[in-house]
C-alpha cells in the first residue's frame, strides 16, 4: 500500500506541472481551506432556497463538523505530509504538518453527501466540485491518495449518519 500510495501521488503531482493545471489545484485548495467554500456554499444555498433553509444550515453544520472530526484524527494519527523526503515538491503551503485524513476531502465528500440530498443544485454541481478538491490535494502534493481516501470516507459517513437530523425538523 505505501508503494502504491508513493506511485500514485508522484503520477498525480506530474500533472501540476501543466500550468492549468496547477493554477486549477491551487485555486481549488486555497479555497478549500478549513472547509471555506462548502461552508460558504451551505449558507448560500440556505439563503437563496428559503423552502429549505434549515436543511442547508444542519447541512453545514455536518460539513463543518466533518472538518473538525478530520481535523482531530490528524492530531491523533500524525503522519508527516508528503514532501522534499519523497521527491514531491508541494504547490502550495499548508495550515498544518500532518497528513492523514485529508481535512479538504472530508468537508468536500461531507458537503457532496449533505447538499447532494438538496437536489437539484446539490446534486447537481456539487459532488464534480468535490472530486475536483480532492484530486487537487495530490495534485499540489501535499496528501497520499490514501490521506484523501479516508479523509473522503470520513465525510461521507459523517454527513450520512446525520442525514435525518439534516433533513429532520422544522424548515422554516
Amino acid at each position: 500500500m505505501h508503494d502504491m500510495d508513493h506511485r500514485l501521488l508522484s503520477a498525480l503531482r506530474d500533472c501540476g506541472t501543466d500550468p492549468r493545471v496547477a493554477a486549477a489545484a491551487r485555486a481549488l485548495s486555497w479555497s478549500g481551506e478549513h472547509g471555506a467554500l462548502w461552508i460558504a456554499a451551505g449558507l448560500a444555498g440556505a439563503a437563496v432556497d428559503r423552502e429549505r433553509r434549515g436543511a442547508w444550515l444542519r447541512g453545514t453544520a455536518l460539513t463543518a463538523a466533518a472538518h473538525l472530526a478530520s481535523m482531530g484524527v490528524k492530531r491523533v494519527v500524525r503522519r508527516p505530509r508528503p514532501g522534499r523526503h519523497i521527491g514531491i515538491e508541494p504547490l502550495v503551503r499548508t495550515a498544518g504538518r500532518h497528513s492523514f485524513p485529508s481535512s479538504h476531502a472530508t468537508s468536500a465528500a461531507a458537503a457532496a453527501v449533505a447538499y447532494g440530498a438538496l437536489r437539484p443544485v446539490g446534486a447537481h454541481l456539487v459532488p464534480p466540485l468535490a472530486a475536483a478538491m480532492c484530486v487537487s490535494r495530490m495534485i499540489v502534493g501535499v496528501h497520499y491518495p490514501s490521506d484523501v481516501a479516508a479523509g473522503a470516507a470520513l465525510g461521507a459517513l459523517t454527513a450520512r449518519v446525520g442525514a435525518a437530523w439534516m433533513n429532520g425538523g422544522s424548515d422554516a
